[in-house]
Formats: structure tokens, sequence, C-alpha cells
């Protein structure tokens, strides 16, 4: 029996949870609703974790300081949190380059050089940036939050080899980044629960913020936006009525020309 080969059909192959991970569940997140914003308590304790365990391996090179003002911290706080920092500025009046304290302005600073000793100090992994992670993951804060929590031992018959762990929900199973979130690894300012879930949730609600900073202001000019349009529209309704109410109740009717029936 001889087979037909059709060039122009792609070949159907079978999905793989394995090779393509686990779809991450839906989570019931607040700021996904029409009429919530992010919950800014949230994003001041997800800088926490980030700063205090995420920043260690993973960058954000494009958020700075002064993205947070008014956000999660205040100004005088951003400045305090800047200044922790140092960063190599110049060249002077010398031609020399020199170290300062941070400033608003300054971004967030990266844990490794460059890409090769990132690699280097984490078995050749290359630890993502994480600006715009929830854009750059099918899922996002679902897809975060469950690489975080997913972590568990691997079922029979999988190995998995030294320096990597096992992750259903990451491709391939196998991931670089060990577990990392662990109850009360966090201890937060405001003293809410520090489980591994809140710790989780808050994080992946600030890396949302950091991908969509216009988040909370693109919400609120679409509420205005469709308030206007819903007055506009009601107007536009009675002025048509009132300019088209003589057109459509005149009555039209037909009547013979009565002079001309007499004469016959």
């Amino acid at each position: 029996m001889t087979k037909i080969a059709l060039p122009l059909l792609p070949e159907a192959q079978a999905f793989s949870d394995a090779a393509h991970g686990l779809h991450a569940p839906h989570f019931p997140w607040e700021h996904r609703k029409p009429w919530k914003s992010y919950d800014h308590a949230a994003l001041r304790r997800g800088y926490q974790v980030y700063k205090e365990v995420c920043s260690a391996c993973h960058s954000m090179k494009l958020v700075a300081f002064r993205n947070l003002i008014g956000v999660t911290h205040t100004e005088a706080e951003v400045k305090a949190i800047a200044a922790e920092y140092e960063y190599t500025d110049g060249p002077d009046e010398k031609g020399e380059y020199f170290k300062r304290p941070g400033r608003p302005s300054d971004y967030f600073p990266s844990p490794y050089p460059n890409e090769e000793a990132a690699r280097a100090a984490n078995n050749g992994a290359y630890p993502p940036d994480m600006s715009c992670i929830n854009k750059a993951r099918h899922g996002e804060e679902d897809y975060i939050f469950s690489i975080l929590t997913g972590y568990c031992d691997p079922p029979a018959g999988v190995k998995i080899r030294e320096g990597l762990h096992y992750n259903p929900y990451f491709p391939g199973g196998a991931i670089g980044m060990a577990r990392n979130l662990y109850d009360e690894v966090v201890e937060y300012e405001d003293g809410s629960p520090n489980n591994a879930s809140q710790l989780a949730k808050d994080v992946a609600t600030f890396l949302s913020w950091a991908s969509y900073p216009e988040h909370d202001d693109r919400k609120r000019m679409g509420l205005k936006s469709l308030f206007i349009c819903s007055i506009g529209i009601g107007l536009s309704v009675w002025w048509k009525r009132h300019k088209w109410s003589y057109v459509k109740s005149r009555k039209v009717v037909y009547r013979p020309d009565l002079a001309g029936i007499r004469k016959v």
C-alpha cells in the first residue's frame, strides 16, 4: 500500500505535557477585574520579596527606582533605597570614573556584570530579566505563581540530572532555579502572613505591575471613556429623534384632482 504525501499539510503531533509544561491554572487575581486596580500594599510586599530573594539572580534592567514613587513607596523612601547601592559614574573633570550612591533615576542594579558571569554562577543557566517577564510568558501571573509554588519530587521513571530541579510547569520539567520561597523566608514590614503562597502571590503581582505599569491609568481612562461615550450616545439618540420626528410623523396622502373629476 502506497502512502500519499501531502506537503501542504503540517504533520500532526500529540501535545506532550512533559515537553511543554503543564498549563498553569487560572487564579482569581483581583486586579484582573474591570473595576479593580492593583493592590498597592501587595506591590510593596512584592518588591520586598524581589529585593530580598529574587534580585540575587534576576535583574530588572528596565525598571528605575523612580518608578516606585507613588506606587509602592514615598519619594523619601525611594531615595533611601536607591542610596543603598553604588553605581559607577563619570568621567569627572580628571577623566576618571568614580563610585557614587544610587539616585531615584538609576535603574535596578543587575546581580551579574554580564551574561557569561551569570551563566558561570548558575551551572550554565541564564536567569532571565524580570522587567517584562509577565508579557513574555503564557499565563502571565498564573505562570509565575505556579512556577514558584510548583516544585515537587519527580514522578516514577523521571530522572533529573544533578543541578536541576523538577517543576511540572516548566517546559521539560527540569529547571535550573531551585526553590527559593519558603514559609517565613521574608519578614513583611506590615505584619502580613508570610507563607510561601503569599510570598509568591505578592511577587507575581509586583512583576505584573512591572510589565504593565500603565494598568491602573488604562482602566481609569477606559471607565471615563465609557461614561463619556454613554452620555454622547444618549445625546445623539435624543438629537436624532428630535430632528427626524417631523419627518417620521408626517403623513403623506394621495388626493386625486377633484376639479378634473367634476368637469368630466
